[in-house]
């Protein structure tokens, strides 16, 4: 049987075997913690590159008086727990406790800024919020009074007015805790993504909606998990990338995630942790990757140990592509999905599933397919839209309170993507575009509604539109065009200003890295931006 053969077999004898009752909890944390407490569950690389092993039965321990912390102050099952932190073993044990308690686990970037936080914990109607001392201050400026949903906070980095110490309130809590039994079908996970119609939208997601990723990890890492594996990822936990694709798929396979909280992505410094830690397995945005290749010679240099490299969240290209067989000596497999619908295409080295430029085939489990609008499959190389058909484990509950836009996402049993594509004789899928106007930059897709909201709240701006610009290293970059107020003349000074307002309101990777001063912008009848011109004024 030839590689490609061993594809199309696992692919039609694929099926979905989903327990009734299941908890992502239990599965990623007891299970491992009944059967091999000491087996080594995220392994923490400290400030002085020191690796700190976290055991299973450690997790397990801390993620149980988190648990009963929690219940002690009023979060039940349903109830929305924030999670505000950097890479850490806390984070993995805070996401099982809150799994664990049959609450909804809400994973918020660090980066994020006050505007970006104060929408989605009151949009969400977050009860508990944990955080470091970073994410207390921004909840501080934010005001409590604005967040009147919000019942407690615990901190990592101590007590303050209005929170209390995370350490000392576990430290008081049992080890034992009774998982509460969920069905794969209750909620377990909430993720805002971005849209073009309106500010960022909760993406509800079952306990199921880690089964359903675990085939699209297997397929882009040939054969997850073999002896030695050892997974790491620069991407945030917080994104749907680093928690669905790494942390959670990892502890369930039993395999150990390095914890490693970079401020600013280092190439040389990334090569240099995979060698000395032995990294097997990464996940790495094509931004990154582009970031890497700056690095020459790196097998040479550093000796890494890489046996897969997956990707995902905007297109990798033909040169990366060719660049990580010849640097890295092996094939770069590439994956795609969205927050609502993860990992549904994937290459694969092992299968012989890769060709430069495209994303690659469904992966086994999943019916996917290039669209017309009226919900008819394309002809082969016929530009349409990527669509999933339902029901389908890793797909969405709903968008959180807005019943019509998740019924807007749906034409009849297929969840539409927005995303333009074509499909080739062979099979092969090539992303080529978005219907909508969400910006992709460096593996994030940013909505152009928050970012001109958070332009909008400088005293100089009168409208702005954000749009996607073309850009060699991140895919794209955001740039905006503004409207000024009558007093206030275009500069770049003003610009840069502006540019550091947005950075420090809304989130480090959507800030707009170009301004362009505008007299107005292009509208319909109706009011609305027209975006596809500013995208072609570039």
């Amino acid at each position: 049987m030839s590689r490609h053969d061993a594809y199309t077999a696992n692919y039609r004898l694929f099926a979905w075997a989903i327990p009734r009752l299941y908890n992502i909890g239990v599965d990623v944390c007891d299970r491992w913690a009944a059967v091999d407490p000491e087996r080594p569950a995220i392994i923490e690389i400290d400030s002085t590159d020191r690796p700190i092993p976290f055991s299973y039965g450690a997790l397990r321990a801390e993620s149980n008086r988190i648990a009963h912390a929690l219940r002690k102050r009023g979060v039940g099952r349903g109830d929305i727990v924030a999670l505000l932190l950097p890479q850490s073993r806390h984070v993995a044990a805070a996401h099982i406790a809150v799994y664990k308690l049959g609450a909804v686990a809400l994973p918020l970037a660090s980066l994020f800024g006050i505007d970006a936080l104060a929408y989605r914990l009151t949009d969400s109607q977050t009860r508990a919020l944990i955080c470091d001392a970073s994410g207390l201050a921004k909840i501080d400026e934010i005001g409590r009074e604005k967040l009147p949903d919000l019942k407690n906070v615990l901190c990592l980095d101590g007590a303050a007015a209005g929170a209390d110490d995370f350490f000392a309130a576990i430290a008081r809590e049992t080890e034992e805790f009774e998982p509460v039994a969920t069905l794969a079908d209750d909620p377990a996970l909430m993720i805002y993504t971005s849209g073009t119609t309106g500010l960022a939208k909760g993406a509800l997601h079952a306990h199921r909606v880690l089964l359903g990723h675990l085939p699209g990890v297997q397929m882009p890492h040939d054969g997850f998990p073999q002896q030695g594996d050892l997974m790491w990822t620069p991407a945030d936990w917080a994104w749907a990338g680093g928690l669905l694709n790494v942390l959670l798929p990892s502890l369930h396979f039993g395999v150990a995630v390095i914890a490693r909280h970079f401020r600013k992505f280092d190439p040389e410094a990334a090569f240099a942790l995979m060698a000395k830690h032995q990294i097997r397995n990464a996940y790495i945005p094509p931004t990154a990757l582009r970031m890497l290749r700056s690095v020459e010679n790196p097998r040479g240099k550093y000796g890494f140990p890489l046996r897969t490299v997956n990707t995902g969240g905007e297109s990798l290209g033909a040169e990366t592509f060719h660049w990580g067989r010849e640097q890295l000596g092996l094939t770069i497999n590439e994956s795609y999905g969205q927050t609502e619908v993860n990992l549904v295409l994937a290459s694969s080295a092992l299968w012989g599933v890769n060709r430069a430029g495209a994303i690659g085939k469904p992966v086994p489990g999943h019916d996917t397919a290039v669209i017309r609008p009226d919900g008819s499959i394309c002809d082969d190389d016929e530009t349409g839209e990527i669509a999933i058909r339902s029901p389908n484990p890793v797909m969405f509950l709903n968008y959180w309170k807005r019943p019509e836009a998740t019924a807007e996402k749906f034409l009849g049993d297929w969840m539409l993507t927005g995303d333009r594509a074509r499909r080739d004789k062979d099979g092969y899928v090539f992303f080529l575009g978005r219907d909508d106007d969400v910006i992709s930059s460096a593996g994030y897709r940013i909505g152009p509604n928050e970012i001109e909201d958070g332009l909008l709240r400088h005293p100089a701006v009168a409208n702005a539109a954000a749009v996607g610009k073309p850009d060699p290293l991140r895919g794209e970059i955001v740039k905006a065009f503004i409207v000024l107020k009558p007093g206030f003349s275009p500069s770049p000074e003003l610009a840069k200003e502006i540019q550091v307002h947005a950075k420090n309101r809304l989130s480090a990777h959507s800030y707009p890295r170009e301004i362009e001063f505008a007299a107005e912008l292009p509208l319909t009848t109706s009011g609305k931006i027209i975006r596809r011109i500013l995208r072609e004024r570039g």
